[in-house]
């Protein structure tokens, strides 16, 4: 007989109704067979949205510590997740045992990160205005400004790093950690994992006494329209392909009540190798990079995709050398046949360009991902060529050669923006490179020097983010304790008695927090109720 596992996760239960996660059972064996998962129903939808929104007002109140504490649960739940876990991880998505053990290690310790936030209050920003009754011509009142979180989030699961942009992955926990209840929308490319760890998020949750509703989970690929439209979501956190996250922002702004959509979506992450730089060590600089290229199969966001060098003879070797190391790298199993199958038409759109030749590798090899290096005509940049503009997700990377320096300059401003910029070059050179760092810091969210982008650590300090069309909006990011600010909000108190005040605006300061008074950052001695 059919055996029923899995189901929608709504209100802290985990529900069945229309949407399974259905397992059946071979009748010869009894073994379990591959899951099958079903769409989401509007009811379900509407009642992990509603679910949310009930638990706001009691999640939201909650001392910042408490919340803390919830995060470290979950942390420990997911560290938990032993090895038959990284085997299904690795069933579902082809990713090897290392990279999701990796994974599982950094998506609990920014939630553990996010911990260490609560507990030191910053994110906050409280500031204190005092009265000042005898002012003249005017009574100043007394003025109390503290952030509160924006309301019940939609976050939708990346499809490349089903553990660290997923169920438990930076925006969902920059979301609980602002006290905004998730909706969680699993991608379909790894359903039975966001499962697992939804179940372990679900235990933090009730071992810590959190209101119900506050993680909720929906299957299905065509529920995020219902979702970003349901009038209790207050803001959507996604990570995917521009097209999609045109789509969500399109839908929330269309709203009788608009919704931010905090969408990381398409780059091309430009690499500048400087002509001394590359005369020194440019077949090291050729191997380093076409290693981040390759890394992953080419799937991250901080895939290096346009590698920009002035012409010389430096540069002409550097490129065959990159060329060469290209080449040498094994072909790999992508997360998808569907993504193998969009990484092959993107380089066919790229290799049918007649301004465009494609110098080393092929995209398929024995039906895996194979790494590539193309290169374009510089004027195809100037003149706004949208081709060379999209991100192509796989191992690929493509050349331009500018004719100097100055149209180097004037190859940056034609980029659109971008989630990181990389400067190779020598130290006797970076001094002449301020005006390009000028240039690049208007484009992208995160600027590197002699490094490579494919690593990101998660931190106070990163930004995952950048301009349109990296990013929907360039003032935040995804990853890193600032991902928080997304889901905050300022609000004002007015004359309150101290009484009614948040504690994060009282008198006496019992969360022991830095606050802004009267100008003057203050901190008083930490109380109890932190």
């Amino acid at each position: 007989m059919p055996e029923t596992s899995g189901y929608n996760y709504i209100g802290g239960e985990r529900r069945a109704e229309g949407s399974a996660f259905l397992y059946s059972v071979d009748a010869a064996s009894g073994e379990r067979l591959p899951p099958r998962f079903v769409e989401a129903t509007p009811a379900e939808i509407d009642a992990a949205a509603q679910a949310a929104a009930a638990a706001f007002p009691a999640f939201r109140a909650l001392a910042p510590g408490r919340r803390a504490e919830f995060l470290d649960a979950i942390a420990d739940e997911i560290d938990a997740l032993g090895e038959d876990f990284v085997e299904l991880v690795c069933r579902e998505t082809a990713l090897p045992a290392a990279r999701i053990r990796g994974e599982r290690g950094r998506t609990s310790g920014q939630m553990r990160l996010f911990a260490q936030v609560l507990r030191r209050g910053d994110f906050l920003g409280a500031r204190i205005d005092s009265a000042q009754p005898a002012r003249q011509p005017q009574p100043r009142p007394d003025l109390r400004q503290y952030r509160t979180g924006i309301g019940p989030v939609a976050v939708f699961g990346a499809s490349n790093f089903p553990l660290a942009f997923s169920t438990a992955g930076g925006d969902t926990a920059s979301a609980l950690a602002a006290g905004c209840p998730v909706v969680f929308k699993a991608h379909m490319g790894h359903m039975a994992t966001a499962q697992e760890v939804a179940d372990a998020i679900l235990r933090a949750a009730r071992r810590l006494g959190m209101p119900a509703g506050v993680f909720n989970m929906v299957f299905g690929d065509r529920v995020g329209e219902r979702l970003v439209k349901h009038p209790a979501i207050q803001a959507v956190g996604f990570t995917g392909s521009l097209r999609g996250g045109r789509a969500l922002c399109d839908m929330a702004a269309a709203r009788p009540q608009p919704i931010p959509v905090f969408a990381e979506m398409s780059s091309i992450n430009p690499v500048l190798v400087m002509p001394r730089a590359l005369a020194r060590r440019g077949a090291q600089v050729a191997a380093e990079l076409a290693a981040s290229v390759a890394l992953g199969a080419g799937q991250f966001c901080t895939n290096p995709g346009l590698v920009l060098g002035v012409r010389s003879e430096a540069f002409s070797a550097f490129v065959r050398q990159l060329c060469a190391a290209v080449e040498a790298q094994p072909a790999q199993t992508m997360l998808s046949a569907a993504g193998l199958d969009h990484y092959a038409r993107g380089s066919q759109a790229l290799a049918a360009h007649p301004r465009v030749a494609r110098l080393a590798g092929a995209a398929l090899r024995n039906g895996k991902a194979g790494a590539q290096v193309f290169e374009a005509e510089a004027a195809l940049l100037l003149e706004g060529d949208a081709l060379l503009q999209e991100e192509v997700f796989g191992p690929s990377t493509v050349v331009v050669e500018a004719a100097d320096a100055a149209e180097l300059g004037r190859l940056v401003d034609s980029l659109r923006g971008q989630l990181t910029a990389t400067l190779i070059a020598d130290d006797d050179e970076l001094a002449d490179c301020a005006a390009l760092v000028a240039r690049l810091e208007q484009k992208v969210g995160r600027l590197l020097v002699n490094g490579y982008p494919t690593g990101v650590e998660v931190c106070d300090a990163m930004v995952h983010g950048g301009p349109y069309p990296a990013t929907s909006d360039a003032r935040g990011t995804s990853v890193g304790t600032l991902a928080i600010d997304r889901y905050l909000r300022p609000v004002c108190y007015q004359n309150f008695a101290d009484a009614l005040l948040p504690d994060a605006l009282k008198d006496a300061n019992p969360l022991g927090i830095d606050r802004l008074v009267d100008g003057v950052w203050t901190r008083a001695p930490r109380g109890a109720a932190a």
